[in-house]
């Protein structure tokens, strides 16, 4: 009866779970190009978001690592305690990214003048650097988005007690939720001399 319950949920969950993982994205993406003040809304930019939302990308990696030795020494609470921590980290990092963008002008990397446009003397002085940063920033953005059903399926495995199900699938999300936390560091560390 536990088995059928706890398959139950996750059954009733996934719809849910899939939704989700489909609309952050697309909402994510058309409010990038959707500024406040198109609305008549007189909003100074919120340019002191960048390095908050860097630095929770950070203290999120340091949660999911730490969650993950929790576990493996036993401590089941401390590593639900920090996942949960985990989760609400990455949902604020998600509206502070929203609400810079909506407020700002996307900045570009290797714009030393900060004048929105890139000149070939510009592009020329960043040199290989450009593709790197894109590399990093496209992988990021990839893996940010699928990470976000793995974690919610990983999460509800847990809340089923499926644990088995819970640790095969974390072993796949743990990495690359890592990495995403990771490289948006990263990512702000090389595009923050281009803010303007």
């Amino acid at each position: 009866m536990i088995e059928e319950n706890s398959v139950s949920l996750e059954k009733r969950m996934s719809k849910l779970i899939i939704a989700v993982s489909i609309v952050i994205p697309v909402v994510v993406a058309a409010l990038f190009f959707v500024k406040l003040r198109d609305f008549g809304f007189d909003v100074k930019p919120l340019t002191f978001l960048p390095p908050i939302y860097a630095t929770i990308n950070g203290l999120t990696a340091v949660v999911l690592v730490v969650a993950v030795m929790a576990v493996r020494r036993g401590n089941r609470k401390l590593h639900e305690r920090l996942m949960k921590f985990a989760i609400g980290l990455s949902l604020s990092f998600l509206v502070m990214y929203v609400a810079y963008h909506m407020t700002s002008e996307s900045t570009r990397f290797g714009d030393v003048d900060h004048d929105g446009q890139l000149s070939v003397e510009e592009i020329a002085s960043v040199g290989k650097m450009r593709l790197v940063y894109f590399f990093i920033l496209v992988t990021h953005i990839l893996l940010s988005i699928a990470i976000i059903p793995m974690v919610l399926f990983t999460y509800v495995r847990a809340l089923s007690e499926r644990f088995d199900k819970h640790r095969k699938l974390g072993r796949i999300t743990y990495p690359i939720w890592l990495y995403v936390a990771v490289t948006g560091v990263v990512v702000y560390l090389m595009i923050s001399p281009y803010y303007a």
